[in-house]
Protein backbone atom coordinates (compact mmCIF):
# COMPACT_ATOMS: atom_id res chain seq x y z
CA UNK A 1 0.00 0.00 0.00
CA UNK A 2 1.17 3.25 -0.77
CA UNK A 3 3.00 5.14 2.21
CA UNK A 4 3.50 1.63 3.31
CA UNK A 5 6.34 -0.67 4.36
CA UNK A 6 8.69 -1.55 1.38
CA UNK A 7 9.34 -4.97 0.96
CA UNK A 8 12.29 -6.93 -0.22
CA UNK A 9 10.85 -7.57 -3.29
CA UNK A 10 9.57 -4.10 -4.00
CA UNK A 11 13.20 -2.56 -3.26
CA UNK A 12 14.67 -5.07 -5.74
CA UNK A 13 12.88 -3.56 -8.34
CA UNK A 14 14.11 -0.11 -6.99
CA UNK A 15 17.72 -1.57 -7.48
CA UNK A 16 16.93 -2.66 -10.76
CA UNK A 17 14.97 0.45 -11.88
CA UNK A 18 18.44 2.49 -11.10
CA UNK A 19 20.35 0.63 -12.77
CA UNK A 20 18.25 1.20 -15.85
CA UNK A 21 18.45 4.74 -15.33
CA UNK A 22 15.04 5.28 -14.39
CA UNK A 23 13.99 8.74 -12.47
CA UNK A 24 12.29 8.26 -9.05
CA UNK A 25 8.95 9.35 -10.30
CA UNK A 26 9.15 6.51 -12.97
CA UNK A 27 10.21 3.65 -10.24
CA UNK A 28 7.69 5.23 -8.35
CA UNK A 29 5.05 5.13 -10.74
CA UNK A 30 5.78 1.42 -11.30
CA UNK A 31 5.81 0.95 -7.84
CA UNK A 32 2.55 2.53 -7.43
CA UNK A 33 4.46 4.22 -4.68
CA UNK A 34 4.60 7.79 -3.53
CA UNK A 35 8.16 9.57 -4.97
CA UNK A 36 8.68 10.93 -1.16
CA UNK A 37 8.79 6.96 -0.70
CA UNK A 38 10.98 6.39 -3.17
CA UNK A 39 13.13 9.50 -3.11
CA UNK A 40 13.64 8.89 1.22
CA UNK A 41 14.54 5.23 0.38
CA UNK A 42 17.10 6.01 -2.17
CA UNK A 43 19.00 8.77 -0.35
CA UNK A 44 18.79 6.74 3.00
CA UNK A 45 20.79 3.98 1.36
CA UNK A 46 23.89 4.63 -0.53
CA UNK A 47 22.04 7.05 -2.83
CA UNK A 48 21.53 6.18 -6.32
CA UNK A 49 24.60 5.17 -7.56
CA UNK A 50 25.23 2.46 -3.86
CA UNK A 51 21.96 1.57 -3.05
CA UNK A 52 21.86 -2.31 -2.74
CA UNK A 53 18.34 -3.68 -2.44
CA UNK A 54 19.32 -6.44 -0.10
CA UNK A 55 21.66 -4.42 2.13
CA UNK A 56 18.68 -1.73 2.36
CA UNK A 57 16.28 -3.96 3.48
CA UNK A 58 18.82 -5.30 6.26
CA UNK A 59 19.71 -1.38 7.28
CA UNK A 60 16.36 -0.51 7.43
CA UNK A 61 15.19 -3.22 9.93
CA UNK A 62 17.85 -2.63 11.80
CA UNK A 63 17.06 0.96 12.15
CA UNK A 64 13.68 0.14 12.95
CA UNK A 65 14.56 -2.63 15.91
CA UNK A 66 16.85 -0.40 17.17
CA UNK A 67 13.76 2.97 16.87
CA UNK A 68 11.22 0.29 19.04
CA UNK A 69 10.88 2.26 22.69
CA UNK A 70 12.79 -0.16 25.35
CA UNK A 71 10.88 -2.82 26.82
CA UNK A 72 8.41 -2.02 29.74
CA UNK A 73 7.04 -5.06 31.35
CA UNK A 74 4.51 -5.47 29.13
CA UNK A 75 3.49 -3.44 25.99
CA UNK A 76 0.19 -1.88 26.76
CA UNK A 77 -2.01 0.84 27.54
CA UNK A 78 -2.15 -0.41 31.19
CA UNK A 79 1.36 -0.54 31.19
CA UNK A 80 1.67 3.05 30.25
CA UNK A 81 -1.09 4.54 32.65
CA UNK A 82 0.55 2.24 35.69
CA UNK A 83 3.72 3.86 34.71
CA UNK A 84 2.22 7.85 34.47
CA UNK A 85 0.31 7.12 37.77
CA UNK A 86 3.63 5.97 39.36
CA UNK A 87 5.26 9.07 38.33
CA UNK A 88 2.43 11.55 39.58
CA UNK A 89 2.81 10.12 42.82
CA UNK A 90 6.62 10.58 42.67
CA UNK A 91 5.94 13.81 42.01
CA UNK A 92 3.64 14.81 44.68
CA UNK A 93 6.38 13.66 46.86
CA UNK A 94 8.75 15.96 45.58
CA UNK A 95 10.56 14.98 42.79
CA UNK A 96 10.79 16.90 39.83
CA UNK A 97 8.28 15.68 37.09
CA UNK A 98 11.21 14.14 34.43
CA UNK A 99 13.05 12.14 37.58
CA UNK A 100 9.87 11.12 38.53
CA UNK A 101 9.49 9.39 34.96
CA UNK A 102 12.32 8.09 34.69
CA UNK A 103 11.93 6.91 38.31
CA UNK A 104 8.71 4.77 37.19
CA UNK A 105 10.18 3.97 33.71
CA UNK A 106 13.20 1.64 35.52
CA UNK A 107 10.73 0.29 37.90
CA UNK A 108 8.46 -0.95 35.41
CA UNK A 109 11.02 -2.44 32.85
CA UNK A 110 11.20 -6.28 33.46
CA UNK A 111 14.85 -5.75 33.14
CA UNK A 112 15.03 -3.14 36.16
CA UNK A 113 17.75 -1.59 34.08
CA UNK A 114 18.39 1.24 30.92
CA UNK A 115 21.11 2.75 29.54
CA UNK A 116 20.72 6.66 29.86
CA UNK A 117 19.96 6.06 25.35
CA UNK A 118 17.53 3.86 26.21
CA UNK A 119 15.58 5.86 29.14
CA UNK A 120 15.78 9.17 26.27
CA UNK A 121 14.14 7.22 23.45
CA UNK A 122 11.49 5.37 26.09
CA UNK A 123 10.82 9.24 27.51
CA UNK A 124 11.21 10.72 23.94
CA UNK A 125 13.23 13.48 25.65
CA UNK A 126 16.87 15.00 25.51
CA UNK A 127 19.49 13.18 27.08
CA UNK A 128 20.70 16.02 28.76
CA UNK A 129 16.98 15.84 30.55
CA UNK A 130 17.90 11.85 31.80
CA UNK A 131 21.26 12.99 32.95
CA UNK A 132 19.85 15.97 35.06
CA UNK A 133 17.26 13.06 36.47
CA UNK A 134 19.84 10.76 37.18
CA UNK A 135 21.80 12.71 39.09
CA UNK A 136 19.22 13.43 41.41
CA UNK A 137 18.28 10.06 42.00
CA UNK A 138 22.26 9.15 42.36
CA UNK A 139 22.08 11.62 45.15
CA UNK A 140 19.03 10.12 46.96
CA UNK A 141 20.22 6.62 46.26
CA UNK A 142 17.25 5.32 44.41
CA UNK A 143 19.21 3.92 41.72
CA UNK A 144 23.02 2.86 41.60
CA UNK A 145 25.16 2.85 38.38
CA UNK A 146 26.51 -0.44 36.58
CA UNK A 147 29.32 -0.60 33.95
CA UNK A 148 28.03 -2.78 31.02
CA UNK A 149 31.36 -4.01 29.59
CA UNK A 150 29.46 -5.18 26.55
CA UNK A 151 27.93 -2.04 25.10
CA UNK A 152 30.94 0.35 26.73
CA UNK A 153 28.05 2.26 28.92
CA UNK A 154 26.42 2.90 32.14
CA UNK A 155 23.45 1.27 33.33
CA UNK A 156 20.95 2.61 35.35
CA UNK A 157 19.67 0.39 37.88
CA UNK A 158 16.93 -0.15 40.19
CA UNK A 159 17.05 -3.32 42.99
CA UNK A 160 15.71 -4.77 45.70
CA UNK A 161 17.80 -2.02 48.30
CA UNK A 162 16.57 0.92 46.41
CA UNK A 163 14.02 2.39 49.23
CA UNK A 164 16.20 1.20 52.03
CA UNK A 165 19.56 3.17 50.54
CA UNK A 166 16.77 6.03 49.69
CA UNK A 167 15.17 6.03 53.37
CA UNK A 168 18.24 5.63 55.30
CA UNK A 169 19.98 8.84 53.52
CA UNK A 170 16.49 10.74 53.94
CA UNK A 171 17.45 9.43 57.74
CA UNK A 172 21.01 10.60 57.39
CA UNK A 173 19.28 14.60 56.14
CA UNK A 174 16.88 14.35 59.03
CA UNK A 175 20.12 13.47 61.06
CA UNK A 176 22.09 16.63 59.86
CA UNK A 177 19.13 19.03 60.75
CA UNK A 178 18.91 18.07 64.04
CA UNK A 179 22.12 18.88 64.58
CA UNK A 180 21.77 22.21 62.43
CA UNK A 181 18.83 22.93 64.36
CA UNK A 182 20.47 22.50 68.02
CA UNK A 183 23.23 23.95 67.15
CA UNK A 184 21.91 27.54 66.23
CA UNK A 185 19.69 27.10 69.31
CA UNK A 186 22.89 26.87 71.80
CA UNK A 187 24.20 30.50 69.29
CA UNK A 188 21.12 31.84 69.45
CA UNK A 189 20.33 31.50 72.98
CA UNK A 190 17.94 28.61 74.00
CA UNK A 191 15.30 31.17 75.47
CA UNK A 192 15.25 33.49 72.31
CA UNK A 193 12.32 33.39 70.11
CA UNK A 194 14.46 32.07 67.59
CA UNK A 195 16.03 29.74 69.99
CA UNK A 196 13.62 27.94 71.24
CA UNK A 197 12.14 27.86 67.49
CA UNK A 198 15.43 25.99 66.37
CA UNK A 199 15.34 23.91 69.53
CA UNK A 200 12.00 22.10 68.61
CA UNK A 201 13.02 21.40 65.19
CA UNK A 202 16.13 19.79 66.24
CA UNK A 203 13.82 17.45 68.84
CA UNK A 204 11.39 17.37 65.85
CA UNK A 205 14.14 16.24 63.17
CA UNK A 206 15.91 13.76 66.06
CA UNK A 207 12.54 11.95 66.60
CA UNK A 208 11.58 11.49 63.08
CA UNK A 209 15.20 10.22 62.02
CA UNK A 210 15.06 7.41 65.26
CA UNK A 211 11.59 6.15 63.82
CA UNK A 212 12.91 6.18 60.47
CA UNK A 213 16.02 3.96 61.35
CA UNK A 214 14.23 1.73 63.71
CA UNK A 215 11.79 1.38 60.85
CA UNK A 216 14.34 0.24 58.09
CA UNK A 217 16.34 -1.93 60.79
CA UNK A 218 12.37 -3.75 61.06
CA UNK A 219 12.04 -3.56 57.53
CA UNK A 220 15.58 -5.07 56.76
CA UNK A 221 15.08 -8.00 59.29
CA UNK A 222 11.95 -9.11 57.51
CA UNK A 223 13.04 -8.64 54.02
CA UNK A 224 15.71 -11.42 55.12
CA UNK A 225 13.33 -13.65 56.71
CA UNK A 226 11.47 -13.56 53.10
CA UNK A 227 14.48 -14.45 51.34
CA UNK A 228 15.25 -17.07 53.26
CA UNK A 229 11.31 -18.34 53.48
CA UNK A 230 10.08 -17.15 50.23
CA UNK A 231 7.09 -15.57 51.58
CA UNK A 232 6.32 -12.34 50.02
CA UNK A 233 3.90 -11.30 53.09
CA UNK A 234 6.69 -11.19 55.90
CA UNK A 235 7.43 -7.53 55.35
CA UNK A 236 4.02 -6.33 54.36
CA UNK A 237 3.64 -4.86 58.49
CA UNK A 238 7.38 -3.65 58.78
CA UNK A 239 7.82 -2.17 55.12
CA UNK A 240 7.98 1.87 55.15
CA UNK A 241 6.04 3.38 52.32
CA UNK A 242 7.88 3.80 49.89
CA UNK A 243 6.19 7.09 48.80
CA UNK A 244 7.47 8.62 52.38
CA UNK A 245 10.46 11.42 52.08
CA UNK A 246 11.99 14.19 54.40
CA UNK A 247 9.38 16.68 56.09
Amino acid sequence: MPGGRLTRHERQQIADGLAEGLTHTEIATRLGRPLSTITREVARNGGPDGYQADQAHRDTRERARRSRPAPTARGSRAVSDLEEEFAAIMVSTGLSRMTARVLAGLYLTDSGSLTAAELAQHLQVSPASISKAIGELEQQELIRRERDPRRRRDRYVIDADAWFRGWMASARQNALLSDFARKGAEILGTTSPAGVRLRDIGDFFEHVGHAMLQAAEQWQQAYIARQATGDRSAVSQSDPAPAARRP
